[in-house]
């Protein structure tokens, strides 16, 4: 059995493929190529009149990468509404050594000195493969989707992939891609220029949520 590491992480991600685990509590990994994609269309987030106003009340502090390693624990924990998990100490380990090649990113919703909510994602050129989300408080994951749009748009990125479609994510803007449609459309992003730190907005939400649904 080849050995997962970093480098053929990225490989992965390239040709459309990533790596989940049945349950956390499973140490052995597989891999995923899905018929079908959930996509969030950079320009088409879909914002509720309800999720505007909480962007616009600015009751998070939004970091970048500040706390990487407590995202991605906060999104293998167990709560009373999500029983299981696929994210196991392989998956946890790998993606905390691709953050700290640069190619892992998280987007953090701090209140109160506190962690709320958050996720966290992996890049390669301008193509951001979103991984998982979590929150501890109403709204802060979709907070923090609408940042990392903004971020993204703002950074010159071409495609959010949200790898599976589910009700949560249709309701916020995402559409089904066949692999085929998908392949297709992975090649010119992967090798495209994208700065995901180019965006130093966070603190302005109006710029916030003109990046993050544009016209």
């Amino acid at each position: 059995m080849t050995t997962i590491t970093p480098k053929i992480l990225l490989q992965a991600y390239s040709v459309g493929i990533f790596p989940m685990a049945e349950t956390a509590e499973d140490n052995a990994l597989y891999w995923v190529e899905p018929d079908e994609r959930g996509i969030i269309p950079l320009r088409g987030l879909r914002i509720s009149h309800s999720l505007r106003k909480q962007v616009r009340r600015q009751i998070f502090e939004i970091r970048i990468d500040s706390a990487f390693s407590d995202v991605i624990e906060a999104c293998a924990a167990k709560t009373k509404t999500r029983k299981l998990t696929w994210i196991n100490a392989r998956i946890r380990t790998l993606y905390n050594q691709l953050h700290n090649m640069g190619h892992c990113h998280s987007v953090e919703c701090w209140r109160n000195g506190k962690l709320a909510g958050g996720l966290y994602g992996v890049r390669i050129g301008a193509a951001f493969f979103g991984e998982s989300m979590f929150s501890r408080e109403t709204d802060a994951s979709k907070v923090a989707l609408v940042h990392l749009v903004a971020r993204l748009n703002a950074g010159g990125f071409q495609l959010l992939d949200a790898q599976f479609m589910n009700p949560h994510l249709k309701t916020l803007g995402a559409i089904v891609m066949s692999k085929a449609d998908y392949k297709e459309l992975l090649p010119s992003a992967i090798v495209a220029p994208a700065d995901f730190n180019r965006f130093k907005d966070d603190n302005d939400p109006v710029r916030v949520l003109e990046l993050a649904s544009p016209l």
